[in-house]
């Protein structure tokens, strides 16, 4: 019944867009839909597609995040504590584990920066390696998330966090090449997708659930925030790792004679 009542939704979820495409097609356009039946054919398949994994979501992986999360932090499983000692945040170690090691698979394996990566390979004439360009990003979801996680366990406030990153992401753009810039923010957004949205949220509000004196809705959320900031940080770190390694791979301009082509290089180019 509640696969049926998912469909349904599923199905009023994406008519008004198909009514806005094909209106706009149609009325404003005035000219025939290309391949019609393909077109059709991959509204069903959205529909479908997108309904099942709905499905999945509520009864997986929503209920594993929150599950793993209650487990890594039983008092069974953390280290012994003495008799009327507070925890210390370094008891939670396995969380941080945990929190690293889905932010950089779920990430690695996420369909959208896969697509991106692929793409801005292509775009670029072979520049960025989009194998490396997948790893930057995972590494900074990965940071992202354990660094989140850390913030839920000492219960710090969220906004001190962020205004830190954005501090960074700000140095990092005025240093940066001007070309990785728009990759790297948008790297930042298609992180938080289809996979890991929902583990992320499910980690973040299971984890603030099991552990004393945190609040689910203050102290659950902000860590996808986060995973959107540090992905930026880390391809911007990458872009600047990889321009210093090329500016010492270059001879030395200092020579006279390198010094005469440079200057007709920079008049060539002006």
């Amino acid at each position: 019944m509640s696969l049926l009542i998912t469909f349904w939704e599923t199905l009023r979820d994406i008519l008004p867009i198909a009514a806005i495409i094909f209106g706009f097609q149609y009325l404003v356009i005035r000219k025939p839909v290309k391949r019609l039946p393909q077109v059709l054919a991959g509204f069903l398949m959205v529909w479908v597609g997108l309904s099942f994994f709905l499905v999945g979501l509520e009864q997986a992986l929503f209920p594993m995040g929150e599950l793993m999360a209650t487990q890594l932090t039983e008092a069974s499983f953390l280290p012994a504590l003495a008799e009327g000692a507070q925890r210390h945040w370094s008891d939670y170690y396995w969380v941080y584990v945990f929190a690293f090691a889905i932010g950089a698979s779920t990430t690695i394996a996420e369909p959208s920066l896969i697509a991106v990566s692929i793409k801005a390979g292509e775009i670029s004439g072979g520049t960025i390696n989009p194998l490396m360009l997948r790893i930057a990003v995972a590494l900074g979801m990965a940071f992202g998330i354990t660094l989140g996680t850390w913030r839920i366990v000492m219960g710090w406030p969220l906004h001190w966090f962020v205004l830190v990153a954005y501090c960074l992401v700000i140095l990092q753009t005025l240093r940066s090449p001007r070309s990785i810039i728009p990759l790297a923010f948008d790297s930042g957004g298609v992180t938080t997708s289809t996979i890991t949205v929902p583990i992320i949220a499910a980690l973040g509000l299971g984890l603030a659930s099991a552990i004393p004196g945190r609040s689910p809705l203050m102290d659950g959320f902000g860590m996808i925030a986060l995973a959107c900031l540090f992905p930026i940080i880390t391809v911007m770190g990458y872009a600047q790792i990889a321009q210093w390694q090329d500016n010492r791979k270059r001879p030395a301009t200092n020579m006279p004679g390198n010094s005469i082509q440079e200057s007709k290089g920079d008049s060539n180019a002006l």
